[in-house]
């Protein structure tokens, strides 16, 4: 039995690292929200606010301009309608008003091992902590795995009254992936992000929690 041994554990090793190849990693995830807003029963409209979510110099490098979306950007917006119509909501036809504003916003930033951020920041919807106790969210990333070059995803959706602007639901997923992995595709990790950020919609609020 000893002599198969090396052969069992490197066929093993083998099909983890495939694994590896091409799993997004665990997601850290935050929401914000107030007490369930009404008129969000199945059929309700939204539209999506073609301006990206978030501070436009944070956006820089990102490919998402003023004139027209990147494909990186529809990716994550895609990603993100998906989730809203598995919760029953529908997107409005073009320029029809709908009770539900959605804003989405999207970052990504390749660094070298050395200079990579950590632990990074939560501040959702532009006010920390909107909800919640008015504190920051300290959100640390396990950035193991040898000296590769990383690339730090973060997808920020906002859902508003459309009438009053006043936010109803937000929140924030972020991840760490290898910038040569095939999960940092944006297609693959649009739907990831996304996915864990609408897991048991609306979620806790205020909590960060870790979706694998």
């Amino acid at each position: 039995m000893t002599r198969h041994l090396p052969a069992t554990l490197l066929i093993a090793a083998s099909l983890a690292l495939g694994g590896c190849a091409t799993a997004v990693p665990p997601v850290e995830v935050t929401r914000f929200h107030g007490n369930a807003p009404t008129g969000w029963a199945p059929g309700t409209r939204y539209a999506v606010d073609e301006a990206p979510l978030g501070d436009p110099a944070a956006m820089a490098g990102t490919g998402v301009g003023a004139n027209a979306p990147s494909l990186e950007w529809s990716s994550y917006r895609t990603a993100v309608e998906q989730q809203l119509q598995r919760q029953g909501l529908v997107a409005a036809a073009n320029g029809e008003r709908a009770p539900l504003k959605v804003r989405i916003g999207f970052d990504r930033n390749e660094q070298a091992p050395a200079a990579r951020r950590s632990p990074v920041s939560v501040g959702v919807g532009g006010s920390t902590g909107s909800y919640g106790s008015g504190v920051g969210l300290g959100v640390g990333i396990n950035l193991g795995g040898g000296p590769k070059r990383m690339a730090d995803l973060q997808l920020s959706v906002r859902i508003d009254d459309a009438a009053s602007g006043q936010a109803l639901w937000e929140g924030r997923a972020l991840t760490a992936i290898p910038v040569k992995a095939p999960a940092s595709q944006p297609s693959l990790a649009a739907a990831k992000l996304a996915e864990a950020l609408f897991r048991d919609f609306p979620g806790e609020s205020g909590r960060t929690i870790s979706v694998p």
